[in-house]
């Protein structure tokens, strides 16, 4: 079940966004600023829901958590900039 989860939030990283929103007060004790996450929404999803994730969990941000964070990082810009790759190829 937990896996079905994570696939289910990496698929669907904006729709999680908006229930854990709606629904908890998840997201409001990791980001104090709406616009904040806002522009996560929009840009890096993934990434504000690994910061989120580790603020309410009390995880240190150094270490292998950093390499996590830095990890969804990196798949968020990938799925930015994939689509750019593809249209040059041609």
């Amino acid at each position: 079940m937990p896996c079905l989860l994570l696939l289910v939030v990496l698929a669907f990283p904006r729709v999680v966004l908006v229930v854990l929103y709606f629904t908890t007060t998840y997201l409001q004790r990791a980001y104090d600023n709406l616009i904040v996450l806002v522009l996560g929404f929009i840009f890096l999803p993934i990434t504000t829901l690994v910061y989120a994730w580790l603020v309410n969990t009390h995880r240190p941000l150094d270490g292998v958590n950093l390499l996590i964070l830095v990890v969804s990082v990196l798949i968020d810009a990938g799925g930015l900039g994939g689509g750019e790759w593809h249209r040059r190829r041609r």
